[in-house]
């Protein structure tokens, strides 16, 4: 599972450099300091939505949606030394499928812009391991949609929530490195050929991202 294997990699650069932090200098964390997160990341949506007629009629099949791993940045202010508000943006493209019994078949492609605005506790904003909880709201707006194989896909754009938990390991000076991991929860309408098939789809992506800090 993608997740999974980001969610390791992730985990093996911190530890490798975990122990080149104890040898050096670095800028804690503290109120009024800005932080910049540069982070690969991995959007992986956790769909398995039933498509149903118009009617509500069952047709067997259900919405399959892809990962895809892409570029974000996050930018945190921190109001206190323990508490800090986070942007992040990004934006990723995903095929949408519609399966069921020997069908497996892409109705959509679509970008997805997510951008998430989180309230953070960080725990030891002094220490070299720095880790954090937040949660906050988001906004899905679909855009640049193309249709495949004949069908015509219509997607709601609307608001989530999210929940994150993540850590910052200093590095020296203002570097860092981050580890952070959000579970997205938003639910879209989605409408095939006119409104002849639909799905109340839960996308609900789990955003698994690593990457390097640094504080102003």
């Amino acid at each position: 599972m993608t997740v999974i294997r980001t969610a390791l990699l992730a985990g093996a650069a911190v530890l490798a450099l975990a122990g080149t932090a104890n040898a050096q200098e670095f800028t804690p964390k503290h109120k009024g300091l800005i932080m910049l997160n540069v982070r690969a990341t991995d959007v992986s949506p956790d769909t398995s939505d039933a498509i149903t007629t118009a009617a509500g009629a069952a047709t067997g099949l259900h919405v399959d949606v892809k990962d895809d791993v892409v570029p974000t940045i996050g930018l945190s202010y921190f109001l206190t030394d323990h508490v800090a508000i986070e942007a992040i943006a990004g934006t990723s493209k995903h095929t949408i499928k519609a399966k069921g019994a020997g069908v497996d078949v892409a109705v959509h492609d679509t970008w997805v812009l997510p951008p998430v605005v989180s309230l953070q506790y960080h725990f030891a904003p002094d220490a070299k391991f720095s880790p954090y909880v937040g949660a906050g709201v988001n906004y899905m707006i679909f855009y640049s949609g193309k249709d495949k194989n004949g069908f015509n896909v219509k997607l709601k754009d609307g608001f989530g929530y999210a929940l994150q938990a993540g850590a910052d390991i200093a590095t020296k000076g203002p570097w860092s490195v981050n580890v952070d991991v959000k579970k997205v929860f938003f639910e879209t309408d989605a409408k095939i050929n006119g409104g002849t098939l639909k799905s109340k789809v839960n996308l609900d992506p789990w955003v698994v991202s690593a990457g390097f800090g640094y504080k102003f």
